[in-house]
């Protein structure tokens, strides 16, 4: 194992990250289901990002992705599942997949070296992640990797964004945080997704998300503004760290000089996809 810079493999999940989850927020994936028989937007993102599991209820959905409200699960799972199976939701993600990077990325990145040295690198910092209490990482880690590098780096950007947010989860959980205090903490950090997203794509009322701000205040952790105190600070700051520990084995193995070069490659296809469009200009912010 190598010793890496700190918040080295931070840094590089930060630019990973966006390959994989622009997906969520494109109309290549609501086109994609919607041809395939699914044409509600929730039910289309709960069916793509679950199907690696296969035919799971709204439970397992609601464990694993954690900040959804289970009632929203519950709307769309199973019920997905009679419309189209997993295996033909894998198959429209992939089909999204690929319509999304082309036009984010254009058709001169795709064929590039470049790319097809991310794949390779990102693959491989892969081979390090484990299955034990990781079950979007194992589900996803089950597929094929695509034989199209484009494919094949998006692939590897989920099994690391997977791998990353299941130890995330586990951390959450030592911290004491519900799924909609961890959602109103990270907001409140000015790094989160805004309340307007979160209201429009969680579940929750405006009341659910004030009675969470609430609890966040009543520990000491969020001030009468809507921020952080120095200890919900701290608080955050401590889970990153935990989250970091938790997700250190990929990036060990693949060396310090592996990861800079991952992440000086991802850097910029996730800054050409921003360029393009790929996330809303209100995502990130606490309005």
């Amino acid at each position: 194992m190598t010793t890496l810079p700190e918040h080295a493999a931070r840094r590089c999940h930060a630019v990973v990250n966006p390959i994989h989850s622009a997906l969520y927020f494109s109309p290549d994936l609501g086109r994609e289901f919607a041809r395939a028989g699914l044409d509600d937007i929730n039910a289309a993102y709960f069916a793509a990002r679950s199907a690696p599991m296969g035919r799971v209820g709204a439970g397992i959905v609601t464990a694993t992705f954690h900040n959804f409200k289970h009632d929203l699960v519950a709307r769309h799972l199973p019920h997905v599942w009679d419309v189209l199976s997993p295996e033909d939701s894998l198959d429209a993600r992939l089909r999204a997949v690929d319509s999304l990077l082309r036009r984010l990325l254009g058709e001169e990145v795709l064929a590039s070296k470049e790319l097809a040295e991310a794949a390779e690198l990102a693959l491989r910092a892969t081979e390090a992640c484990t299955r034990p209490a990781r079950p979007l990482y194992s589900a996803n880690a089950d597929l094929p990797v695509p034989d199209a590098p484009h494919l094949a780096y998006w692939h590897a950007a989920t099994l690391l964004r997977e791998y990353r947010g299941d130890g995330h989860l586990t951390a959450l959980a030592h911290a004491g945080l519900d799924p909609l205090e961890s959602l109103a903490s990270h907001t409140a950090s000015g790094r989160g997704m805004s309340p307007k997203w979160i209201l429009a794509t969680r579940g929750w009322s405006a009341q659910e998300w004030e009675a969470a701000r609430e609890r966040l205040r009543g520990r000491g952790l969020m001030d009468g503004e809507g921020g952080l105190t120095e200890a919900g600070r701290e608080l955050r700051g401590a889970l990153e760290d935990e989250t970091d520990r938790l997700d250190r084995a990929p990036y060990e193995y693949l060396g310090a000089a592996g990861v800079l070069r991952l992440t000086g490659l991802a850097g910029g296809f996730a800054g050409a996809a921003r360029a393009a469009g790929a996330f809303p200009a209100d995502l990130i912010g606490r309005s």
